[in-house]
């Protein structure tokens, strides 16, 4: 598999946050976008030489930054209630 579509994966309480750093432009979309302001920038550089974004534990996991994204870099799954 090509390093562009490997994801970084960080897990939380309510589901897990993906982040495809070779798809990721550095654009801060999602940054601006978060609710929770769990998004910044990390110290992982994209394809585009850009730095990619990293959640930290304010991430509630709610997907607005995975709409946000006009480049499909994040990916956001949510625990099923049990």
């Amino acid at each position: 598999m090509s390093v562009e579509f490997e994801g970084i994966t960080q897990e939380y309480e309510k589901g897990n946050f993906t982040l495809f750093p070779g798809l990721c432009k550095g654009c801060g979309l999602c940054i601006a976008k978060c609710p929770s302001e769990a998004l910044s920038w990390s110290d992982v550089l994209g394809v585009y030489g850009t730095p990619a974004v990293v959640a930290n534990e304010k991430c509630i996991t709610c997907g607005v930054c995975e709409l946000a994204c006009p480049d499909c870099a994040i990916t956001v799954v949510r625990k099923k209630k049990k």
